[in-house]
């Protein structure tokens, strides 16, 4: 698995995830976007380290990041960006979060890198060329009806309307027969659950392109597919997702667009 953008991708994933590793183990004072929508010195320290290494590359082209760096999404070459993705895990000591990057071109994803430094993960995806976890190639599930699956979601941090819209779907699945729902708190980690076959499915009403933009592309890879959750494409904008196993994505559909909040369609 070689590219230019993704050997950068990787030692810039390396820097982030050193940066986050530091902070987790040292302790760090976390500031409040909202009162559950937190940021830390971690995030913006990491984020900066990584623009600083890809821009060194390639100058040129575009950023997308969480914290600081809100490039062009229609841009030729964009590079998205989340530096400390679980910070409420990070915040709490869950060793649960990660470094997502991935580099797309002309809207399409190219290769994108998921790493969590505490667990030494290391998630690695380019196209064409497969989804690898620590190096070794990953398949999304083999199951074919959802009574076989686990299914994982997030909330974002809307305690209104996408909250309702969630815990009504939750139910709808459950009614299914489904084995279970596993909310982490780590949307990029998510995918690559999806992607390795512990989960059938993720679902999220709204999320940010550098939440999704290498987990999307490592579940593709794998064998599976992403859509907004009410089957179309997934914008380079804010959406939802829905990623699976492909087999079951039509049956998942039916229940996450039954309940996807009106306003966000």
């Amino acid at each position: 698995m070689d590219s230019p953008e993704l050997m950068i991708a990787l030692e810039a994933a390396r820097l982030g995830g050193e940066i986050v590793r530091r902070y987790f183990e040292s302790g760090v004072t976390m500031r409040t976007k909202e009162s559950f929508n937190l940021v830390s010195d971690a995030d913006v320290e990491s984020e900066q380290a990584i623009v600083e290494r890809i821009r060194r590359s390639y100058p040129g082209h575009a950023v997308l990041a969480e914290e600081a760096h809100r490039g062009d999404a229609r841009a030729e070459h964009l590079w998205l960006i989340d530096p400390l993705d679980g910070t409420n895990n990070f915040a709490h000591q869950l060793p649960h979060f990660a470094v997502s990057i991935a580099y797309w071109q002309a809207g399409v994803p190219q290769c994108g890198v998921v790493y969590n430094p505490m667990r030494e993960d290391w998630y690695v995806a380019a196209r064409g060329q497969g989804a690898e976890h620590n190096g070794r190639r990953v398949r999304v599930s083999a199951a074919s009806r959802l009574d076989e699956i686990l299914v994982g979601l997030g909330f974002y941090y809307d305690r209104g309307t996408i909250m309702e819209a969630t815990l009504a779907a939750i139910g709808d699945l459950f009614r299914q027969q489904i084995h279970g729902i596993r909310r982490f708190g780590a949307a990029a980690l998510d995918l690559c659950a999806v992607a390795e076959g512990q989960f059938g499915a993720f679902f999220e009403y709204e999320l940010w392109p550098w939440d999704w933009g290498a987990g999307l592309l490592f579940v593709e890879e794998a064998g599976g597919r992403v859509t907004n959750c009410l089957g179309g494409a997934v914008p380079l904008a804010p959406t939802s997702i829905l990623a699976s196993n492909g087999v079951l994505h039509d049956a998942l559909l039916d229940v996450v667009s039954r309940h996807y909040p009106v306003q966000n369609a």
